[in-house]
């Protein structure tokens, strides 16, 4: 197939393109492998070639409509002034993989400059490798729409990798799985005697269906992260034990940030006055959101005990896993209407009312991945 190519573009200088790079596809035959939309687009592109004004005439060739042109380029709007021909030969990739412009949207939502970046170097033996771990088109498209990095120049050792979650008891088939549900797995993983002392430390074991969240999570962390939040659990009164058990029963704790547990932590025990050890129990509560779930519900509830301690309600643990409709219905709805109008208003101002200068709180990044 031919690949457009062009000097006129310091952007996208560095990228150039193997003619023939399928051939090395063994699982997916083309007849299987690709999808006839793609296929009809790419017949556009070439057909049209002559007549390209810029490279968003190339994108809606190719199948992109206006939503799609708009997210695009809200992402990545130096793609506006990219050669069309080094555009179309990206394009020409992504129809040979079977993708189209849903998948394209994703890529360039998640990888901004995935049209920047060299692809051609050694990508066969990465396709190859992609191709044998997916086993499966389906599979494989979800993994380069999360992770569009699998594409481009990269040194990461895929089958290494596989092994090394091989060997501590996460099969290849759980390992895609997790794979798709955290795509940055093969370029953050790492283990070390530290990690591993933790993983065991949970005690989940092998078998378990948790086991797998354990260690992925803890294999793409920071071994300084992981001190960092066990140390900020254990200023509320947690041994290192019950910390390591609470992460083995709710992985997903280890990707809240400290800021969070800090003021959910804060919030049930003085204001709500339930005990730390209830965390242990009730992971759930160091997850809801404290400005629509956890201080509204919570507030609304203590309120109703204190209008008349004889109003029987729902325990406020259950409350915060309650839909918002099931909620009002049962804690405000069930009283008569002047009661129920104070209520209503009482939640509403609750839930209107914004943390402190969260407005003008300045995003810091501290990296990957939590």
């Amino acid at each position: 197939m031919l690949r457009f190519l062009s000097n006129g573009s310091n952007l996208y200088q560095h990228f150039t393109f193997i003619p023939v790079i399928i051939k090395s596809l063994q699982v997916f035959t083309p007849a299987t492998y690709s999808t006839n939309v793609p296929a009809e687009n790419e017949v556009k592109l070439k057909k049209f070639r002559d007549k390209w004004k810029d490279a968003t005439e190339v994108l809606s060739k190719w199948g992109c409509d206006e939503d799609d042109l708009k997210r695009i380029f809200r992402r990545c709007p130096a793609l506006r002034d990219a050669d069309p021909s080094q555009v179309q030969s990206k394009l020409c990739l992504l129809s040979d993989l079977g993708l189209g412009s849903s998948e394209l949207v994703k890529i360039i939502n998640c990888r901004p400059r995935f049209f920047r970046t060299r692809i051609n170097h050694k990508f066969e033996e990465r396709l190859d490798s992609l191709v044998s771990l997916f086993e499966s088109k389906e599979m494989l498209h979800k993994a380069i729409a999360r992770n569009p990095s699998l594409l481009c120049e990269n040194s990461y050792d895929i089958e290494g990798i596989v092994a090394q979650y091989e060997e501590l008891g996460v099969p290849k088939r759980d390992f895609i799985k997790m794979l798709i549900l955290r795509p940055t797995i093969i370029s953050r993983t790492s283990f070390d005697d530290e990690k591993l002392e933790y993983i065991s430390r949970t005690g989940v074991s092998k078998d378990a269906k948790l086991y797998k969240y354990v260690v992925t999570l803890i294999g793409i962390s920071r071994v300084d992260t992981i001190r960092e939040k066990v140390l900020n659990l254990a200023k509320f009164g947690f041994s290192d034990d019950e910390i390591l058990g609470l992460f083995g029963r709710s992985p997903n704790i280890l990707t809240l940030s400290t800021d969070k547990v800090q003021r959910n932590m804060t919030f049930i025990l003085g204001t709500m006055k339930l005990e730390a050890k209830m965390i242990l129990k009730y992971p759930y509560l160091l997850f809801a959101n404290m400005e629509t779930v956890l201080k509204p519900r919570g507030l609304l509830a203590m309120k109703i005990q204190d209008m008349d301690s004889k109003l029987k309600i729902p325990s406020i643990l259950k409350a915060l896993r309650m839909s918002e409709e099931r909620f009002l219905k049962l804690f405000i709805e069930c009283h008569e209407k002047e009661i129920a109008d104070e209520l209503m208003e009482f939640y509403t101002r609750t839930k209107e009312f914004k943390r402190l200068a969260a407005s003008s709180k300045t995003c810091t990044t501290r990296g990957f991945p939590f």
